[in-house]
């Protein structure tokens, strides 16, 4: 009798179904901004690298759930919306996304994208000054929420807003503790680099680096001294030709906006479809296991009347084909959840093909953004540095290329 009541009452408690549905707020981290201007000659320069796309050599998409085309556009997309909130500070002076490491700027960060899937975002960072002084290294990372991607959200505010403020207040609280005159010798460091880059052997010695790698200035050039004069105006060149590829970045940036954020509205979306229905159909197999066994151990035999035999062993098949049934339903909706990722490796292809590398056209040649930048870049380090060994000026034009993408019409869905 205690087996029956049993059925009956998983049978009733089947019949109010096994869903899970998850509720998640996400956190928000007020940005911190400068209240009044700051003199400009106290702001650093900033350089932002690509970030490290962190993906495997090995990478399988199918079960690490990491998609190339994905991963790729993010390197540069997230760079350059670092690059938007700490311009938003005023804390700062020139913000730039930068193609290497090398390239001379009073601070560098960069950065290695851990995980990113449109619900959670893991990204390390790394910050270095120009006197080689490490600043810290750290990991920011952030859960999405079910408002995160509303229509009546803040469009400027990225769903992963709360790491690069994040990021931004760090950043700001570090340098704010440090003397003023640390920040000052960092610029002249930044520049006095970029004058031994172009003339070893004038300004070669007017910095020395000691035992743990920290750059100290031994002398400064005069500030009436024609050279220096010549080789601002030359760093002024070195800049615009970074600036010139912000642009693109920028056109990068704005031009994915919005299939990125649907990819990652839908990502998310399927991310947590998959794990309710994993847990639902766990839930359900297991039930229908319980309620199947249940009725299988019922008694139908020891009853004082056949009436009540023939009632027994009604309700024992209708428990057995009701817990065959729920583990029927269990391996569907398993089944179904596979589908969902199905639904990301797809919408991940077709955003691949939306968010191509761009072409930038420098001195009539054309280089692919992705990937050459770096190469680029240090091909045009040199020629700056055969312009300056020749004393001819500069004079050579920069011809930016617009983006080109492998789907002209973008979807805007």
């Amino acid at each position: 009798m205690l087996r029956f009541s049993l059925l009956l009452l998983a049978l009733c408690l089947l019949g109010t179904g096994c869903t899970v549905n998850e509720v998640i707020v996400a956190e928000e981290t007020e940005l911190v901004v400068a209240r009044t201007q700051i003199d400009e000659a106290a702001l650093l320069d900033v350089g932002i690298v690509e970030f490290a796309h962190g993906m495997r050599d090995n990478n399988d998409p199918r079960k690490t759930g990491v998609h190339e085309e994905i991963r790729l556009a993010e390197t540069k997309y997230l760079a350059y919306h670092l690059k938007t909130t700490l311009q938003g500070t005023g804390h700062w002076g020139a913000v730039r996304v930068i193609p290497s490491r090398e390239a001379f700027t009073d601070l560098v960060i960069s950065g290695s994208i851990e995980r990113s899937d449109g619900e959670f975002v893991e990204v390390t960072v790394t910050v270095d000054d120009a006197a080689g002084r490490h600043w810290y290294d750290k990991t920011y990372e952030t859960q999405t929420g079910i408002t995160s991607y509303s229509d009546r959200r803040d469009r400027r505010l990225d769903p992963y807003q709360k790491v690069f403020n994040d990021i931004a207040n760090d950043l700001h609280a570090f340098a704010a503790q440090m003397p003023p005159k640390a920040l000052q010798q960092t610029r002249q460091i930044s520049e006095l680099k970029f004058f031994a880059d172009m003339s070893p052997l004038a300004y070669g010695q007017h910095l020395s680096q000691d035992e743990d790698g920290i750059i100290n200035i031994q002398r400064l050039p005069a500030e009436n001294d024609p050279t220096v004069a010549r080789l601002r105006q030359i760093r002024e060149r070195d800049r615009l030709v970074v600036d010139t590829l912000n642009e693109h970045y920028a056109n990068f940036y704005y031009g994915i906006a919005i299939p990125y954020r649907n990819w990652r509205k839908t990502s998310r979306e399927e991310l947590v479809n998959y794990r309710q229905v994993k847990r639902s159909a766990q839930m359900q197999a297991l039930v229908g296991v319980v309620v199947l066994a249940g009725s299988l151990a019922v008694d139908t035999n020891n009853s004082s009347s056949s009436r009540t035999r023939r009632t027994n062993r009604a309700l024992q098949n209708i428990g057995i084909s009701e817990g065959f049934n729920r583990i029927v339903a269990g391996v569907r909706r398993i089944n179904a959840a596979d589908e969902h990722l199905n639904t990301i490796a797809e919408l991940s292809q077709s955003f691949g093909a939306q968010a191509a590398p761009m072409v930038v056209s420098v001195e009539g040649q054309e280089r692919r953004l992705t990937g050459t930048a770096e190469a680029q870049y240090e091909g045009w380090r040199r020629l700056l540095k055969e312009i300056y060994q020749a004393e001819t000026g500069f004079s050579q034009s920069i011809e930016v290329g617009a983006p080109s993408r492998t789907t002209e019409n973008a979807s805007t869905n």
